[in-house]
């Protein structure tokens, strides 16, 4: 593995710029907080969160231009900017890994099985992960970041950097940031909160006993143009399977068999649930199958950590201690690591003890340096977070009820350790992005990991009352938050301890994947399509078309990656201003005036409704909404 002498950082290291000052962390922890929030919103719906690395740069350089700090030197704050991000992605990435798992603790507490979990416990596991996390990325920046950095290309964090150098046009593109939020914050109140038109758009197929359906959503649509085609193609494919194929196919052949998990039989459940009760009784289960499957990752992840571990056991010098090479030092990161063991081992939901604390370490290590040298490679948004905590939840589910811990109490240690373990992960991918960023800019690097220890105890803090607030008014595992990943880790933990998964139904969703992993489709989308309902991939489908399209039509053409990276930024606002009127939504759901919520008294439904027919308008006006930033934009216009 060889040392890369040859880069030369945008600021270099003999100057100094201002980076750690009080504006950076203010703003960085506001856009923790927003973009945790929304993340948290958005990953409840429909299983999956964006980076707001680039949003987030965007808006920093937005706000130091609009308060005259660009007006002298186009390079002044640009480290300042960096530290807005990564302040900002903490929170995001912290919340991503938090709402994979924690709310299967709410769904049991909705059951009975368990008490409700408290804010205060629910910020101690997220700071724990957070911290652990960012304490592992410390030793790992060196040997994954520095001398790797022509190996390991860590595409968000290269394109961050990217963004931020051009930082004379940072006005111009937190503009249209803020735009996509206004607009995507209107259409979600005008959709969900005066409920003037139908949130969703279904054609039942009664010949076949089929569905096909479509949400409206800004966000839906903003997370399929960011995904691309590619991915949101394989999500819906996986939907069709699901919606077209498998539910026609059980009722076909078993209308009148009553099959475990129902209790009735599938001519009744359709009769009383259409295709909905057939998924949710059977196809769910075939899709968790197919997540399942990602333990095929194992000997990569082993591989992987070993090829890491060279890198940091390499004797080799990297060069004198200058500014840019500065990190966090390691007797304060050993003094955090004894006082997270201490801390996992007292907190009565982790019941496992010193020992049990330790191997939780050991664990979150292997999984972070994994989760960073695999979203070198591929990439945050292919980063396996959701199939380390599977992997991790089957091991210690077994591992609890081997030794006797089983029950409500050894249901929830299980989510506890997984939770801890899925957000080191999510927060070693993210730090990964950000440090790379900054070793591309010139940015210190310690000064970084204070700022993602700033975000990452803000958005820990925060997260518990989020999702309070979103249980209190929607309900996890409703209809408004699936909360995909964690209904599925509940299953695994409840089939682990008490042996009652319909394992004939995860098998046929393990050889489905098989079969899609022979044919070099990945897993991941394709089962996450099977296992959410088909009006969520197929509204996200209709944003990777767009994408698509504004592609081929921009092939080859100079301005394509200004046109597209527009686009982007637009959809990053649509999301972060959806999720927000989403949490505004849940507030007015549990807020009550004279005995009414303000929820009821804004729906104005019974009065206007539009229906379908309005719901597939306001999809129209989205669409135009990110055309106006793309193809009819003034970059677009640029001589090709």
């Amino acid at each position: 593995m060889e040392e890369n002498n040859s880069f030369k950082p945008y600021v270099s290291a003999d100057k100094v710029l201002p980076e750690f000052t009080p504006s950076s962390i203010i703003i960085g922890v506001l856009l923790a907080i927003v973009f945790g929030a929304a993340n948290a919103y958005l990953g409840l719906r429909v299983g999956m969160t964006v980076s707001a690395s680039i949003p987030a740069a965007v808006i920093g350089m937005g706000v130091y231009k609009l308060i005259g700090r660009f007006s002298t030197k186009k390079d002044d704050t640009i480290l300042e900017s960096n530290m807005v991000q990564t302040i900002g992605s903490a929170g995001e990435s912290l919340a991503a890994g938090a709402i994979f798992t924690m709310p299967a603790l709410f769904l049991w507490a909705a059951e009975g099985k368990a008490q409700m979990p408290g804010i205060v416990e629910i910020a101690l596991i997220a700071m724990i992960g957070g911290l652990l996390g960012i304490c592992f990325m410390v030793p790992l920046r060196k040997a994954l970041i520095v001398k790797e950095h022509g190996t390991l290309p860590y595409p968000e964090g290269t394109a961050c950097a990217e963004v931020l150098l051009a930082g004379q046009e940072g006005g111009a593109n937190a503009a249209v940031v803020f735009i996509g939020m206004g607009v995507s914050a209107l259409i979600k109140f005008i959709v969900d909160g005066f409920k003037v038109v139908s949130n969703v758009a279904t054609l039942t197929i009664n010949k076949i006993h089929g569905e096909i359906s479509t949400e409206v959503y800004p966000a839906l649509i903003s997370v399929g143009y960011i995904c691309g085609f590619k991915i949101a193609s394989y999500m819906f494919a996986g939907a069709i399977l699901g919606w077209l194929v498998l539910i026609p196919a059980i009722y076909l052949f078993g209308a009148h068999t009553v099959l475990y998990p129902a209790t009735v039989s599938i001519a009744e459940v359709w009769k009383t649930s259409g295709a909905s009760g057939i998924w949710s009784n059977y196809i769910r289960y075939i899709g968790a199958g197919g997540i399942i499957s990602l333990i095929k990752s194992l000997p990569l992840i082993c591989r992987t950590f070993a090829d890491a571990m060279k890198g940091i056991f390499n004797k080799e010098k990297i060069g004198k201690e200058e500014r840019t090479n500065r990190d966090l030092n390691m007797g304060v990161v050993l003094g955090m690591l004894a006082i997270l063991i201490i801390l996992i081992a007292a907190l009565p939901v982790i019941p496992i003890g010193v020992l049990g604390a330790v191997i939780i370490v050991i664990f979150g290590f292997f999984f972070a340096t994994v989760s960073s040298r695999m979203v070198g490679l591929v990439g945050s948004s292919n980063n396996p977070v959701s199939g380390m905590a599977i992997a991790t939840l089957l091991i210690t589910s077994l591992i609890l009820k081997a030794t006797g811990n089983t029950g409500a109490s050894g249901m929830i240690a299980a989510i506890a350790i997984g939770s801890v373990i899925c957000i080191v992960a999510a927060m070693a991918g993210d730090m990964s992005q950000d440090l790379k960023t900054g070793y591309i800019l010139g940015a210190t690097p310690v000064k970084q990991q204070y700022g993602e220890l700033i975000g990452a105890v803000v958005s820990a803090v925060t997260i518990g009352f989020v999702l309070y607030l979103l249980n209190s008014a929607w309900g996890f595992g409703t209809a408004e938050l699936a909360a995909p990943q964690a209904t599925l880790m509940k299953m695994i933990v409840e089939g682990v301890m008490g042996g009652n998964l319909p394992w004939a139904l995860v098998f046929i969703g393990v050889f489905i994947a098989i079969m899609i992993e022979l044919l070099s489709i990945p897993v991941l989308p394709f089962a996450i399509g099977l296992y959410l309902p088909i009006e969520l991939s197929a509204c996200i489908m209709v944003g990777g078309v767009l994408r698509l399209i504004l592609e081929k039509v921009y092939d080859g053409k100079a301005n394509k990656d200004k046109v597209i990276n527009n686009g982007v930024l637009c959809c990053s606002g649509m999301i972060a201003g959806e999720g927000l009127v989403g949490i505004l939504l849940a507030v007015l759901a549990v807020v009550t005036i004279k005995g009414k919520t303000v929820a009821s008294l804004v729906d104005l439904s019974g009065v206007l409704n539009l229906g379908q027919a309005g719901g597939l308008a306001v999809m129209a006006v989205i669409i135009l909404v990110v055309l106006k930033f793309t193809i009819w934009s003034k970059e677009a216009k640029v001589e090709k």
